[in-house]
């Protein structure tokens, strides 16, 4: 196969992908969408962060962050806080629930994984987290070349 093909062929399977994220997405509780399970990963990440950090992670526009912000708050997974630094910031802290929601989240994704990928065998797996791992590296920040 030419270097053109495996590139084309490399870029309908990636387009694929998407079907992979919806599928996992449907795992999700009603009440807690992907946007919001982005939000609540991150917390648990990063730590306590501003509104404008949780943005520029998620690598969308403060306006979209916000509302996923503003839905993880309604349900008493986030809290806003007090900036310590700056009195007039809020900063976002992850709550004791949105912890047990991350984790029946966590629960639920690797359920269906390995439900999914039962026949595949643990060499395949590992590679398939290798090479992701690999190509999400080869992309770098992603979020510099958001518009």
């Amino acid at each position: 196969m030419d270097r053109g093909n495996r590139y084309e062929n490399l870029a309908r399977q990636v387009s694929a992908v998407g079907a992979v994220k919806r599928g996992l997405a449907r795992t999700l509780p009603a009440d807690c969408p992907s946007g919001s399970a982005i939000v609540l990963a991150l917390l648990n990440h990063h730590g306590d962060v501003r509104m404008s950090r949780v943005a520029e992670l998620m690598a969308v526009d403060l306006s979209v962050g916000s509302r996923h912000v503003a839905h993880t708050v309604d349900r008493g997974w986030v809290e806003r806080l007090p900036d310590p630094s700056d009195k007039r910031s809020r900063i976002l802290h992850l709550t004791p629930a949105g912890a047990d929601m991350l984790a029946t989240l966590d629960r639920r994704l690797t359920a269906t994984l390995a439900r999914t990928l039962a026949d595949w065998s643990d060499e395949d797996v590992e590679q398939l987290t290798t090479l992701l791992a690999r190509l999400r590296d080869s992309f770098g920040d992603c979020r510099a070349h958001h518009a």
